[in-house]
């Protein structure tokens, strides 16, 4: 682990206070420590510059800086974040007695749009899906049956690993799966994911336990393959595809499993029922990754978007 990073001095004497009960009294680690520093420091500046000391400021103090920070380009997210620590700032001063109120608790935060999922295209999938066919024996049986049942079904990781051999053993059509809060839910699942998982189930011994009731077996403390080793393994077959490894993970393949299925026709509550969503809320967020690209397509291709070139 590498040495802590070089503390930035301050000037008002409650931030050293305040960093020392984040540490003693909630347990917070050093770098995020070190956050909160940089972010008070930051704010002290622009008080020291303009109405004194940190802890003396008031609300309008406060949202002039969040104005600044938004003026000077800083995402929504950056802007949240800093207020969050302002908030807990002058939440201990006041629970301290060291001021008669909270002035950040009135200031509102920026509004920030809802962060679209990360997903793959297509072909980037059928990139990732022919490498692991070519990548030959046991090994490659087993990345193959990982990567369909993580596409065809939008399996969360913790549910692919967790998956007991019954799961697959009962009626190959379909997956019984138990997610979150310990609800079952039917998957069904395609040829191309049946035939990787009748190919891959003579190798379990392989790995593990022949005779555990895990799908994916491992002699891990757990029993099963983890979470950790999927990602590691997804990782190296996006290197093999040419893809970048940092646009590859077990979750990148659950919103891409279900932005595809949405492009293809799919109504939201097969979808939502198949993800394991309680709330179709939280399904709607692909339909807005299809309009950025419906939209970016109009604007690329269409005689009248900005990406047209008539030449």
């Amino acid at each position: 682990m590498g040495q802590p990073r070089t503390a930035t001095a301050i000037r008002d004497p409650h931030f050293e206070g305040f960093l020392e009960m984040l540490v003693v009294e909630r347990g917070v680690a050093a770098n995020t420590v070190f956050a909160y520093r940089r972010d008070l420091v930051d704010f002290e500046a622009y008080c020291i510059a303009r109405c004194g000391l940190p802890s003396q400021a008031a609300s309008d103090d406060i949202r002039g800086y969040l104005a600044t920070l938004i003026s000077a380009g800083h995402a929504p997210r950056t802007s949240a974040r800093r207020l969050s620590a302002l908030r807990q700032f002058f939440g201990f001063l006041y629970a301290e007695g060291l001021r008669a109120d909270n002035p950040a608790t009135v200031v509102d935060g920026p509004r920030q749009g809802r962060r679209l999922p990360k997903t793959l295209s297509e072909n980037a999938v059928n990139a990732l899906l022919a490498a692991a066919h070519s990548t030959p024996g046991h090994d490659g049986r087993r990345l193959s049956c990982l990567l369909e049942l993580l596409y065809a079904s939008g399996l969360r990781v913790s549910e692919l690993v967790s998956l007991p051999l019954a799961a697959v053993n009962r009626d190959p059509r379909i997956i019984l799966v138990t997610g979150k809060g310990g609800k079952e839910r039917m998957v069904p699942m395609t040829t191309a994911a049946r035939a990787a998982i009748a190919a891959y189930l003579p190798d379990r011994g392989q790995f593990g336990d022949a005779h555990s009731h895990f799908l994916f077996p491992s002699w891990s403390r757990a029993g099963h393959l983890t979470r950790r080793r999927v990602g590691q393994l997804l990782e190296m077959l996006a290197t093999t595809a040419g893809i970048d490894r940092k646009d590859v993970s077990p979750h990148v393949l659950r919103h891409a499993f279900a932005t595809h299925l949405l492009a293809h026709g799919a109504d939201l509550r097969s979808v939502q029922e198949m993800l394991g969503h309680v709330d179709i809320s939280t399904t709607q967020i692909y339909t807005h990754v299809l309009s950025a690209r419906l939209q970016a397509l109009v604007n690329d291709a269409h005689p009248l978007g900005d990406g047209y070139d008539a030449a």
